[in-house]
């Protein structure tokens, strides 16, 4: 699913036009890309949570050359699937 298809999804479910959709997605994007860098997490019960996670620095080796090389340590996005979403995807 693209952001258009998703956009035109929200429009039709919420009864929003297909413009007001697609800034009401850009802003809950933004919103959850703000939240995360403040290292701040989001819930919603039920559906999960967005959180930032730290990755630290490690060894990786290149697959062609079989060369070490040294991975920096960064901050990764995080999700974790809440109960009901757990629940509708197996049901």
């Amino acid at each position: 699913m693209t952001k258009q298809d998703f956009i035109s999804r929200v429009a039709t479910k919420s009864g929003l036009s297909n413009r007001d959709a697609g800034k009401a997605v850009d802003a809950f994007m933004e919103t959850v890309t703000e939240t995360l860098k403040s290292r701040d997490s989001i819930n919603f019960t039920g559906f999960g949570k967005f959180s930032a996670a730290d990755r630290a620095a490690r060894q990786g080796v290149n697959p062609r050359t079989g060369e070490r090389v040294q991975i920096a340590a960064t901050t990764v996005p995080k999700f974790s699937a809440g109960s009901q979403l757990k629940a509708a995807l197996k049901g």
